[in-house]
């Protein structure tokens, strides 16, 4: 099967490119590689997957030294000639759509960039799956579509009106244009509210990076809304199994929105900010130096999954436990400093 992975150099799209990497599937790659964070960890994250980044140009399809199956294209979402050749050119059977300007804290400081990136570049991947008779077309949204809701565990059913953040609001706007579009193209699509997503090779603005960096530095780190924060941490590779079963699962019998469907993939455990820390501080035999901090712009008190819709339709809950799952991190992030 060809697929289109977009975001491939992210932290999400990298783990699912070797995944479906290794059961045979042919992946094209896109990614725009912005400086977001530090695009070394990008370019090291194409390196395990067999694309130097010496051979990365605008535009340019580079061969996987390691996967005959993988090629990567640098391009803007936002290029809609560009997309359009694409999907012209490579006729995908299905698109797994990850890319995405991330983070909510920084749609405040730079709205354009997410208007950019995850309409107009979602846009194109609409067009491109309409055009193209794409299979089924899945794309990443978020548990920050559920706001500030004090009903928990957040369901799919839950009514998403009251985005806190622009990051939000354009997540929740690419659920009405994928329904928009599946209603009068007939292209199947799937959103997957992702949950607080951490391990190996994780994004550097994200708190299990930002902390395992303090700690070790014996630095301060920033604990938001006085600590009283709970966030439904969900193991990077249990984000990818629910991802691939959801790539097989194309929409079908719902009377109301037949080609349309949503899924929450976490771990429905909220964890307490101040518990996520001091598991890390046993992971690393060191205590953190804490820095309390007021409730920021955009934040959310809780994230908690109601995951029974994914597990009644796909046959999956992810399982990995917080201790297990940072564990696991760190080993990584330790071995990655030693080099």
């Amino acid at each position: 099967m060809k697929i289109l992975i977009s975001g491939s150099a992210g932290f999400i799209g990298f783990h699912l490119v070797k995944r479906l990497l290794e059961e045979g599937n042919e992946i094209v790659g896109v990614d725009n590689i912005n400086d977001y964070y530090d695009v070394r960890l990008k370019y090291v994250r194409l390196k395990e997957t067999g694309i130097e980044q010496d051979q990365v140009e605008y535009g340019k399809p580079v061969q996987s030294i390691t996967f005959p199956n993988y090629r990567f294209i640098k391009l803007n979402l936002e290029d809609r000639p560009a997309m359009e050749n694409l999907f012209a050119e490579e006729r995908f059977d299905k698109v797994c759509h990850l890319a995405a300007q991330a983070g909510v804290r920084y749609s405040i400081e730079n709205p354009h960039a997410y208007i950019d990136s995850n309409i107009v570049g979602f846009m194109n991947i609409l067009e491109g799956c309409r055009y193209n008779k794409i299979k089924h077309l899945v794309y990443a949204s978020s548990s920050s579509v559920y706001g500030n809701s004090d009903k928990v565990p957040f369901s799919e059913e839950d009514r998403v009106d009251y985005p806190i953040s622009l990051y939000a609001a354009t997540k929740k706007a690419n659920e009405l244009m994928a329904h928009t579009y599946s209603h009068l193209y007939h292209l199947p699509t799937t959103g997957l509210r992702f949950f607080t997503v951490y391990g190996p090779w994780g994004r550097p603005d994200m708190a299990p990076m930002l902390f395992a960096k303090a700690i070790t530095e014996g630095k301060p780190i920033k604990v938001f809304n006085h600590g009283d924060l709970s966030r439904d941490f969900t193991y990077i590779d249990d984000i990818i199994e629910g991802v691939v079963r959801v790539i097989d699962k194309i929409p079908s019998g719902n009377e109301l929105h037949p080609y349309y469907q949503l899924f929450n993939i976490g771990h429905s455990q909220p964890v307490p900010l101040m518990e996520f820390i001091h598991v890390m501080e046993e992971s690393m035999g060191k205590k953190a130096v804490l820095e309390m901090w007021p409730m920021q712009q955009g934040d959310v008190k809780i994230t908690y999954a109601d995951t029974t819709r994914l597990a009644r339709v796909v046959h999956y809950k992810p399982v990995t436990e917080l201790k297990e799952g940072v564990r696991e991190f760190m080993e990584w992030y330790n071995q990655r400093n030693k080099n």
